[in-house]
C-alpha cells in the first residue's frame, strides 16, 4: 500500500530544509551504498510477528526479514535508551566515555553531556565521505548547541532532544514540541508518521547521492497513544492499553514499510542497506511490550532487557530470509555501516563488521565476549554462557538449554562463574566511571532492590510493577 500522508504539509517542509547537492540525473555511488538505519524505542524481542508475536500486525517488518538476515542473538549495549544510543552512534562501548545512565535535568544544561569530541561519530564519518546525513525522531544523547544531531553530522534534522514525548496533539501526557534542524517546530497531527514522512522525502530528494538516514522513532515508547484509524485497526482488543500498543506498533510498522517502499521506487533497493534494531528490550509492566521467552524487561540484564530484534536487507548483496544466531551487538551498526561505505573500521571502535557473517562466509559469533554495565548491575556473555550481576550476587545460565534463564548454575559451576567473573571485573574496570547516577526512575536506584527483583525473575514469581522503579516519565 503507497504510504499516505497525513500530516499536511510536512513533506514540502521537510524538502525545503534538504540541501541536494548532486545533479538528478547522477547515477547511484556502488562504492558508496546507501544506508538507513531504523531503531525502534522499547520494542520487545516477541513484539513481531516474525519473531512469534501472535496478536500484532507488522507485515511490512516482516517481510523486511523474509528478504534479509535476522539475528536472533542480537543485543542492545544497555537496558535503557540513552547509554544504547550513545553506543550506537560512536561504535563502542558507553562506558569508555562514562555515558552509563539515562540523563536527568541536570544534563540538560551540561556541555559534558554528549557524546565525545575528540572522535567523530558515525553521521559526521559518512558525511566526510560524501554521504547527505539526516535524523528524524528521537536523539536522547546531548541537548547543547554543541552536542545536537546537526552539530555531530547531520546535515536534516527534524525530531526532539528528549527521551520520550508525545505523539498527537491532543496527547494526555508528554512533550509537544519538536524541532527542525535548531528550531523549534510545531507538534504534528502525529509524530510517527511525521517522522515516517521526513525519511520518505529525503530518499526522494537525494535519491542521486549517497545518503544516510538514521530514523530514530519514539515508538512504542510511551506514552500510549495513537490516532483513531490506527485504533480502529484493533477495535476487538479490550485492554485499552493493549489496544493502544498494538496501534502504535501498527504505525512503526507502516512507518518501516513506507520507507522501504521510497527506496525501492527510486530504484535504489540493490543499493541500500537497511537496519532494523530496538533501543532496549521491552519495559512490559508499562506498555504491554512482548520479550517473547526472554526473561526480564527494560532496565534489567537479564535477556528481557538487553535482548533485541535484529534486520539487515540488502537485496542482492545478503541473503534473503536468512535467520542468523551469530552473537552481535547494537554497536556492530556502526563497524558495519563504515565498511559499507568503504571508510574503514578503526581500530578505537569495539563494534566489528557484520558483512562476512550475513553473507555467511564467516560463521560463528561475531564477539567472543560481551559486556554490560549499569550501575550495580551487569552481565557477560561468552559463547552460551550467560553471567548476570545484580550487585553482589550473581547468576550464571547456558542459553543452549535455558534461553529463559530459569536455571541458575552458579552454584554448579563454580571454576567457570569465577572465571567469567573475572572477565568482566578486568572489563569493569578497564571502562571509565559513570559521569552521573541513574535516574531514580530509571533502573533501581535502593540499595538491596535490585538483587530480590532478579531473584524474583529468576525463580518466576510475581513482580510488583513499582519495584521496577521506571514510571512513564521522559526518560
Amino acid at each position: 500500500m503507497a504510504w499516505k500522508r497525513r500530516v499536511c504539509g510536512l513533506a514540502l517542509s521537510v524538502m525545503a530544509s534538504v540541501s541536494v547537492v548532486q545533479s538528478a540525473h547522477a547515477a547511484p555511488d556502488p562504492a558508496r551504498p546507501n544506508i538507513i538505519v531504523i531503531l525502534a524505542d522499547d520494542l520487545g524481542w516477541g513484539d513481531l510477528g516474525v519473531q512469534g508475536g501472535r496478536d500484532v500486525r507488522t507485515p511490512n517488518i516482516d517481510r523486511l526479514a523474509a528478504g534479509g538476515v535476522r539475528l536472533t542473538s542480537y543485543y542492545a549495549n544497555h537496558p535503557v535508551c540513552a547509554p544504547s544510543r550513545a553506543a550506537l552512534m560512536t561504535g563502542r562501548y558507553q562506558q569508555r566515555f562514562g555515558f552509563e545512565n539515562n540523563p536527568g535535568l541536570a544534563q540538560r544544561e551540561d556541555a559534558a553531556f554528549g557524546l565525545p569530541h575528540e572522535s567523530r561519530i558515525l553521521p559526521e564519518r559518512l558525511r566526510a565521505r560524501g554521504y547527505a546525513t539526516a535524523m528524524f525522531g528521537k536523539w536522547h544523547i546531548g541537548y547543547t548547541a554543541a552536542n545536537t544531531p546537526t552539530a555531530r553530522g547531520f546535515d536534516t534534522f527534524y525530531g526532539f532532544l528528549d527521551g520520550a514525548m508525545a505523539y498527537t496533539p491532543d496527547g494526555a501526557s508528554g512533550l509537544k514540541t519538536l524541532m527542525r534542524g535548531t528550531e523549534p517546530a510545531p507538534m504534528p497531527a502525529h509524530t510517527t508518521e511525521a517522522f515516517t514522512d521526513g525519511a520518505v522525502a529525503f530518499i526522494d530528494a537525494n535519491k542521486s547521492r549517497p545518503f544516510f538516514i538514521y530514523a530514530s522513532y519514539n515508538a512504542v515508547h510511551a506514552p500510549l497513544q495513537a490516532t483513531s484509524p490506527y485504533l480502529a485497526r484493533f477495535a476487538a482488543e479490550k485492554d485499552p492499553k493493549r489496544r493502544a500498543y498494538l496501534a502504535m506498533l501498527a504505525a512503526l510498522d507502516d512507518g518501516v514499510g513506507a520507507i522501504v517502499q521510497a527506496v525501492e521506487r527510486n530504484g535504489l533497493a540493490d543499493n541500500t542497506l537497511i537496519v532494523f534494531t530496538s533501543d532496549n528490550g521491552g519495559p512490559t509492566w508499562q506498555t504491554t511490550s512482548a520479550n517473547g521467552p526472554l526473561n526480564g524487561v527494560k532496565a534489567l540484564t537479564l535477556e528481557g532487557g538487553i535482548r533485541v530484534p535484529a534486520i539487515f536487507r540488502w537485496k542482492g548483496r545478503l541473503p534473503e530470509g536468512r535467520t542468523l544466531d551469530s552473537v552481535a551487538m547494537e554497536f556492530d551498526v556502526t563497524a558495519t555501516a563504515l565498511a559499507t561505505a568503504g571508510a574503514g573500521v578503526d581500530a578505537d571502535l569495539d563494534g566489528v563488521d557484520l558483512t562476512p557473517f550475513l553473507t555467511g562466509a564467516r560463521t560463528g559469533d561475531a564477539h567472543r565476549q560481551l559486556f554490560w554495565r549499569a550501575g550495580p548491575q551487569g552481565a557477560m556473555r561468552e559463547g552460551p554462557w550467560k553471567l548476570v550481576k545484580a550487585e553482589d550476587a550473581f547468576y550464571l545460565f547456558d542459553l543452549r538449554t535455558d534461553i529463559g534463564e530459569r536455571q541458575d548454575l552458579a552454584a554448579a559451576q563454580p571454576e567457570r562463574l569465577a572465571r567469567l567473573k573475572g572477565a568482566w571485573q578486568a572489563w569493569s574496570d578497564s571502562m571509565s566511571p559513570a559521569k552521573w547516577g541513574p535516574l531514580n526512575r530509571t533502573g533501581i536506584a535502593n540499595p538491596g532492590e535490585l538483587k530480590g527483583l532478579v531473584d524474583r525473575y529468576v525463580k518466576g514469581l510475581p513482580v510488583d510493577p513499582k519495584s521496577l522503579l521506571y514510571g512513564g516519565g521522559p526518560e
